[in-house]
């Protein structure tokens, strides 16, 4: 798996996010409800994407979080960075430290070559692209099921 737990979380919960209105503060305990993830493990994945000024937050009864700019401006990229950092894009496939073109791995090439495709899609795909898609087609979103589960789109 290239992303961790962590990131895909965030991923699925920033598609949630994004298929709701922007204005609304959605509480975190609906969400960790609906995405079938634990409301500790995601609480700490929501304050990741907080601190990097992808959510914003809001205590009280009627808190929650939301997104801070259009899922339009909101790419796949940003939330993998804001949670797994840069290193998917910059290490060997092997872990090999100091690989590249001087010293490369026998992946290197293959690597480096798939790991620029990937890039270049998640810089050019929006959280609101797949969401988009998600509900259009009624995409799974979570084990059980896809965004009609949260919408009873039909």
């Amino acid at each position: 798996m290239l992303l961790s737990k962590s990131c895909i979380y965030g991923l699925r919960a920033s598609l949630y996010l994004a298929s709701r209105s922007s204005e609304d503060y959605i509480p975190i305990r609906k969400m960790s409800d609906d995405l079938e993830i634990s409301f500790h493990f995601l609480t700490k994945i929501l304050q990741q994407l907080t601190a990097n000024n992808l959510l914003e937050s809001f205590k009280g009864p009627n808190g929650g979080v939301r997104l801070k700019r259009s899922g339009e401006e909101i790419t796949f990229m940003d939330i993998v960075i804001a949670i797994d950092g840069p290193a998917l894009f910059t290490e060997c496939a092997l872990g090999l430290p100091g690989c590249g073109v001087e010293k490369p791995c026998p992946f290197h090439e293959q690597w480096a070559e798939t790991r620029d495709k990937i890039k270049q899609m998640m810089e050019s795909t929006s959280i609101s692209d797949l969401a988009i898609k998600g509900m259009e087609e009624n995409l799974r979103l979570t084990a059980k099921g896809g965004f009609e589960k949260f919408f009873d789109l039909e």
